[in-house]
């Protein structure tokens, strides 16, 4: 069973136009009315521990983690599994490691984080270009996604209708993040993150319910249903088709672990706290809600493949994208009542507002970017009307290339784009914030060497994974320019934006390193203890 039926989808629609009217009310009222920036960038730091840490896990769990990661749960079982708990394992990180010095050292955004100990315009710019550069093809990823969920909930076909799809709502999502600001996103985010959540627990409880409690009857199910048999819990499955399956699986979860919760969309929440302490309780609640989303998106990517079966999932959508919804419809049995198709349309329009939240945080991430970092930093004294004013049409400047260039590659495989975010998070990002939150004697040179050594690197070894050609299900499958024989760059790119920072910090030479030495003694204890915030 994997047609909708027509009760199911008219619900669907009606779900959909209330969400998206009832958000766009939400960032209308809750937007800044005056010409604050604070206000605009970090909501005041006024939101409560629980809802920021709950923000927080909207901001990290995307669409691509909830469809993307739930079609590799059902299509290869175990190493599905391992991918959904790296992402955990990956905000844990940023929980016990940057989350803390990040708040202390940053105002509004990466750059502001990383100009703190070496200020400078070439500085903010880099960070900006890497920001844009590692958000922009998620933004791609959940915008086409938008026009193929609407296409696969409500039953309508043909390119111009899914195209219709991708502007319109692209429009409401730049609209969130021009009028809603920080405070407006994360009501958003917070209100996704409930009926995800609330409607993954409901269904995920259906699906052990059919299998007696026995999460043991579910795996086996699974993987009888599977066609691979035993392999499907054991590890290797998803990876079995390259040359090095063992290291490419590792590279690829490191590159999740240091990629995912490096990204700026998820790290600018780190300055809406209002203390180290608020920072530490937010992350705490951010960290439960994305090991609660695991737990369910497992038990639902499994009981996709038990009752639907891989076959199927994989006949529908090659990548597995629409498990999450096969698994949730199935939990129902063959007989659905209203009350279930009720869930059912919770269940999807939980989806679609994740879709629309994400593209919302990131434009906003990319935007204060460009606002802050760049143009407010080449004016000197911007008033903060001005900058706001920026800040919203720069909303404008990312969003509409961003639709364009969804539009154009909605019918490829998007899994490419998604991996490029997560390489240029753990090769470029990642690196740079450790070194320059830790490392005392790191120098302007070896800043910009990590930023500009790790995103070239990402770019020159991208195209040549067999996620861009050389298979059935790669980006060009009708191409073969594969000559890099992973699915990840990271196994070159991260120790080589590593070994960029430390070699262009040698170059710089003693003396400069020994003068960044002293600048960081001098702020360690704001950057690591929070003694003094950063108030400019």
């Amino acid at each position: 069973m994997t047609e909708f039926s027509g009760n199911a989808q008219t619900m669907a629609l009606v779900g959909f136009t209330a969400v998206a009217t009832v958000t766009l009310l939400l960032c209308v009222m809750t937007g800044p009315d005056r010409d604050d920036l604070d206000e605009f960038y970090t909501g005041y730091g006024s939101l409560s521990p629980m809802r920021n840490g709950l923000a927080i896990a909207g901001d990290y769990i995307s669409a691509a983690t909830v469809l993307g990661t739930g079609g590799v749960i059902a299509l290869f079982g175990h190493d599905g599994v391992v991918l959904a708990l790296s992402t955990a394992l990956s905000l844990m990180l940023l929980m016990f490691l940057l989350a803390e010095p990040l708040r202390n050292a940053g105002r509004f955004t990466m750059g502001d984080a990383l100009a703190r100990r070496m200020p400078g315009r070439s500085v903010r710019v880099v960070a900006c270009a890497v920001t844009l550069a590692a958000l922009l093809p998620l933004m791609l990823v959940q915008l086409a996604g938008t026009g193929q969920l609407l296409a696969f909930v409500l039953g309508f076909s043909g390119e111009s209708l899914e195209t219709g799809c991708i502007v319109g709502l692209g429009a409401l999502m730049i609209s969130y993040a021009a009028i809603g600001g920080m405070k407006g996103t994360a009501l958003i985010q917070i209100l996704k993150m409930v009926m995800l959540l609330g409607s993954g627990v409901v269904i995920a409880v259906l699906i052990l319910h059919r299998f007696d409690w026995d999460p043991g009857a579910l795996f086996d199910a699974a993987a009888d249903n599977s066609g691979v048999g035993p392999a499907f819990l054991n590890s290797g499955l998803q990876f079995a088709g390259g040359p090095h399956p063992e290291a490419d699986m590792i590279t690829s979860q490191l590159t999740v672990v240091l990629g995912g919760a490096c990204l700026p969309h998820v790290t600018m929440r780190m300055y809406t706290a209002s203390s180290a302490r608020q920072v530490r309780r937010s992350m705490s609640w951010a960290v439960s809600s994305v090991a609660l989303f695991v737990l369910v998106i497992t038990v639902v990517g499994f009981g996709a493949t038990a009752l639907v079966g891989r076959s199927v999932i994989a006949g529908i959508d090659p990548q597995g994208n629409t498990a999450y919804l096969l698994g949730s419809q199935a939990a129902f049995g063959e007989r659905v009542s209203t009350a279930e198709t009720f869930l059912f349309t919770t269940v999807t329009t939980a989806v679609f507002l994740t879709l629309l939240a994400s593209v919302g945080g990131m434009i906003l991430a990319c935007a204060n970017s460009l606002a802050h970092d760049v143009f407010a930093t080449r004016v000197q004294e911007l008033s903060p009307r001005r900058e706001m004013t920026l800040a919203r049409l720069s909303a404008l400047a990312v969003g509409v290339p961003a639709i364009v260039l969804a539009t154009l590659v909605q019918h490829r495989s998007l899994q490419p784009l998604v991996t490029l975010s997560f390489c240029l998070g753990a090769s470029a990002i990642a690196p740079a914030l450790v070194y320059g939150l830790f490392w005392r004697r790191y120098t302007r040179t070896g800043l910009l060497s990590t930023l500009i050594g790790g995103s070239l690197a990402v770019l020159l070894l991208m195209p040549g994974t067999n996620l861009v050609s050389g298979s059935p299900v790669s980006a060009f499958p009708e191409a073969d320019f594969n000559w890099f024989p992973f699915t990840t760059t990271g196994l070159v790119s991260i120790p080589l934006g590593f070994a960029c920072g430390w070699l262009g910090t040698v170059l710089s030479g003693r003396r400069t390193a020994e003068e960044q030495r002293r600048h960081y003694e001098a702020v360690e204890g704001s950057i690591l203890a929070g003694a003094v915030r950063r108030g400019g």
